[in-house]
């Protein structure tokens, strides 16, 4: 059985029995204000993190989610985006399909603003999506494309690029490992459905991002996850997995390459009343300023007096590139 045949046979089982531990997030479950997320959606929430960001979701977007689960993050896009067919859920298991529906209908039951219409629920792959070209604002997806090997995450991460509006953003969270991992660990079919064993660095996963075309990347959050631990699993020492959430925006590639945000921050304390790199960075006496990686290294050698924290793995907008 090949590794896709294992992950829709599980996740087939956890449509038909829900499994509160299949993923374990270490999120609150958000609750906006007039929303009531049904308890069987929190049980079926097979997620490593959370997708929905109201940063990410004004003027009713369009949204896409593949990897529907138990249809929690779909209602919770559809708060944000309340028109007929607003967001589109793509999964390629049948059972998780009706699963949702029948979730959304006591959805409907406990939010009086809710219509099932309002979310298009479709049987479809990631690597091939049944989704136009640019019809895209918002498409995300939640510890799913950490179960592909290495050509079909590239392909999963291209499908989401070809659908997105220009700007439009791919809002994720997954598993990622910065240790090696063994070969039998790597080919478990069932460890890598779980979750685990398909981590990889939050490097490689950012060089796939921005290989596709993503012109800016931004990291979110970063949060210990799972340890695979000798005495339970195929490794000889005991391996950290993380789970990141990050956001990769259609925006032209820069000539000087992907401007990528992990939390650095530029502070300026010499004598003047601001500092001027001359390409567009202003930094103003001992006032912080958000900075993508590249900018932090570009300042740190423009200015002995320029302070540029370490990546905090937590950025949340605002910053200069």
């Amino acid at each position: 059985m090949s590794y896709l045949n294992a992950t829709n046979e599980l996740y087939k089982a956890a449509a038909e029995t829900p499994d509160v531990g299949l993923c374990c997030t270490t999120n609150p479950v958000w609750q906006f204000p007039g929303l009531s997320i049904p308890k069987i959606m929190q049980e079926m929430n097979y997620g490593c993190g959370s997708t929905v960001s109201a940063q990410d979701l004004v003027n009713n977007p369009k949204v896409l989610y593949v990897g529907v689960g138990g249809g929690m993050e779909l209602l919770q896009f559809a708060y944000f985006s309340r028109q007929p067919g607003g967001v589109t859920g793509v999964d390629v298991v049948d059972e998780m399909l009706e699963a949702s529906r029948k979730n959304f209908k006591i959805a409907e039951e406990e939010n009086e603003w809710f219509s099932s219409d309002f979310v298009k629920l479709v049987k479809g792959d990631a690597l091939n999506l049944p989704v136009e070209d640019e019809s895209i604002d918002v498409a995300a997806q939640n510890c799913l494309f950490n179960i592909f090997k290495i050509d079909d995450l590239k392909k999963a991460v291209s499908e989401m690029y070809r659908v997105l509006k220009p700007h439009g953003r791919l809002v994720m969270s997954d598993p990622t490992c910065e240790q090696e991992m063994s070969d039998e660990l790597r080919n478990d079919d069932r460890l890598r459905a779980l979750c685990l064993s398909g981590s990889i660095p939050i490097a490689d996963y950012v060089k796939v991002l921005t290989d596709a075309g993503f012109g800016t990347i931004e990291i979110r959050a970063r949060k210990s996850y799972r340890v695979l631990a000798p005495n339970h699993y195929p490794t000889d020492e005991l391996i950290h997995i993380e789970s990141i959430e990050i956001a990769a925006i259609k925006d032209p590639m820069p000539a000087d390459g992907p401007c990528v945000f992990t939390g650095k921050t530029a502070i300026y304390y010499g004598d003047e009343e601001y500092f001027d790199d001359g390409n567009g960075h202003v930094l103003v006496q001992n006032q912080p300023i958000a900075v993508c990686d590249k900018t932090a290294a570009a300042l740190a050698m423009a200015d002995p007096r320029i302070h540029v924290s370490e990546s905090t793995w937590h950025y949340d907008g605002g910053g200069c590139c």
